[in-house]
């Protein structure tokens, strides 16, 4: 394996409140290597989005990172000062925020923006800068006339590929994805996923890309991150997590999403609400929602264990695949969830 570009080690973040901290990211620990598609999924409110941010170094009050590094090609990120992260901010890696038509300033053109980024990171003339961004604006397929249009004047598909173009203007190492199809279409969605790929197989930069939508990753990303209640509940090769999903909310998951081919399937979602990261239960913080809920669930905190190279929060793993801590309580299930 190629040494990793991001080293993501007991990363936690926590928001300060009225109650206390919440601990929103908890003790993540992640590696990206050059060229790698690694998806991130789970539901809304799970802390994919404060990962993110945590990574990029993007949090402000009342976020903040409270322990763990995040060590992007040598460099700890957190301990970066602002004029030294942005110095690596674009040049190296460049984040692509859920909404283009938040995120873009629209009373200004593609071209003006795009000239912003080049003047605050590079010394180009503003005659390099145009043709650098009419370059990148062909990279997603988007014909150059465009960078004299204003925000509202493009599609939320070519806003949202204007996006990417910006991300792409150094040739960074890292591009880091915070739900950039969420506004979309489905066959629009279909459309930028594509072209994502291509691009990072033509460029081969790494991507970290965030979704709540487990289909949308399945066939572009090489790796699948599972979170939920701010920690990692699974982490594999995209097919083993797909074809053979350990966890189970990564199986309740798969199972609420329909398919369009094949028999027509009962759906049966996952019964419950995430619990209230302010006053976290104790033991297993999937536990209250699992349909395998085990006595030990309620008392034991999980650690990742490894099964065949995919690794799984699951006590039911602790002594390895072939020999489970134990089985589920009848009584202590939850009914409607995911058999």
């Amino acid at each position: 394996m190629p040494e990793p570009i991001l080293e993501v080690r007991q990363l936690s973040v926590a928001y300060q409140s009225d109650r206390g901290p919440v601990l929103a990211v908890d003790r993540v620990d992640v590696d990206v290597a050059p060229g790698e598609f690694l998806g991130i999924v789970g539901e809304s409110g799970c802390g994919k989005s404060t990962l993110l941010f945590a990574i990029a170094q993007l949090l402000s009050p009342p976020a903040g990172v409270v322990a763990g590094s995040v060590v992007f090609k040598g460099r700890d990120m957190v301990r970066l000062t602002d004029a030294e992260l942005r110095a690596v901010r674009w040049s190296e890696f460049s984040v692509v925020m859920q909404s283009a038509m938040n995120a873009l300033n629209p009373v200004k053109t593609v071209a003006a923006q795009m000239l912003d980024v080049c003047k605050a990171h590079t010394s180009m003339s503003r005659s390099e800068i145009r043709q650098r961004s009419e370059d990148v604006l062909r990279l997603v397929s988007i014909d150059p006339v465009h960078l004299d249009s204003y925000p509202h004047q493009l599609s939320g598909g070519m806003r949202q590929r204007a996006m990417i173009a910006m991300a792409l203007l150094f040739t960074p190492d890292l591009v880091i994805m915070d739900e950039p199809t969420s506004a979309l279409d489905v066959v629009a969605q279909r459309s930028l996923m594509v072209q994502i790929k291509e691009l990072q197989q033509k460029l081969g930069f790494a991507v970290i890309f965030v979704t709540h939508d487990m289909s949308l990753v399945s066939h572009f990303s090489d790796r699948l991150m599972v979170m939920y209640a701010g920690q990692v509940a699974e982490l594999g090769l995209t097919r083993q997590v797909f074809d053979k999903p350990l966890h189970p909310y990564s199986r309740g998951l798969l199972e609420a999403f329909p398919s369009i081919r094949g028999p027509k399937l009962h759906l049966l979602g996952i019964p419950g609400s995430p619990p209230d990261l302010a006053r976290p239960p104790a033991g297993c913080l999937f536990a209250p929602r699992c349909p395998s809920v085990m006595a030990v669930c309620s008392t034991a905190t999980p650690e990742l264990y490894d099964v065949d190279g995919d690794l799984v929060r699951c006590v039911m793993y602790a002594n390895g695949p072939g020999d489970l801590a134990g089985t589920p309580d009848p009584a202590l299930s939850v009914s409607g969830g995911p058999s």
